[in-house]
């Protein structure tokens, strides 16, 4: 009985190792359209930078690309993945780009420095308010935010958990750039 299950899961295990080294190609090519398709949205057909960035939200990391003009001000942002609570810190995907709200809207703002405002209530310029019960996805949210702000024009960023120094001495347009960064502070 145990050689029966043994070769069993053996089997089970080829045939899995299969069907991922088969399907290895398409998935990869279909998240470079993805990253691809994301870069075209956020900067709206402007001339301009867009970062990729990687940070941990309330249920685990999700990456969000994000486009800057030359002045870096927001031109627009995609979230690629995340595992954040659906109905709450999903709505991400949309909340932070709503025209008609402009306390959560984050575009055409400039980034670097902002955070929800509950967080730091005197500051208004830089306030955005939270997602509703996704106080901890939005920090997250604009801490990703913050992170490719500060990876593109070499600035100190407030992250909203830590502060962040990186430095880069050279912006050029059209160009996509990858950190990540997975510190994240609890309410």
């Amino acid at each position: 009985m145990a050689l029966s299950l043994t070769i069993i899961a053996m089997v089970a295990a080829a045939a899995l190792a299969g069907v991922y080294i088969l399907t290895l190609e398409n998935i990869n090519s279909q998240k470079k359209a993805k990253q691809e398709a994301a870069k075209l949205a956020v900067l709206n057909g402007q001339e301009g930078v867009a970062v990729e960035t990687a940070v941990d939200g309330f249920g685990g990391t999700f990456r969000v690309m994000v486009g800057f003009d030359q002045e870096g001000n927001i031109l627009g942002y995609e979230i690629l993945e995340h595992q954040e609570t659906p109905g709450l810190g999903s709505h991400m995907v949309h909340w932070f780009k709503n025209a008609e709200k402009p306390g959560q809207n984050i575009i055409g703002r400039k980034g670097g420095k902002l955070e929800v405002s509950k967080d730091n209530p005197a500051e208004k310029e830089n306030s955005v308010d939270a997602i509703t019960a996704a106080t901890i996805s939005s920090r997250a949210f604009l801490k990703a935010v913050n992170q490719a702000y500060a990876e593109q024009f070499g600035v100190e960023a407030h992250t909203g958990a830590s502060q962040l120094n990186v430095q880069n001495d050279s912006v050029q347009s059209e160009e996509v750039i990858i950190i990540e960064e997975t510190e994240v502070k609890d309410e």
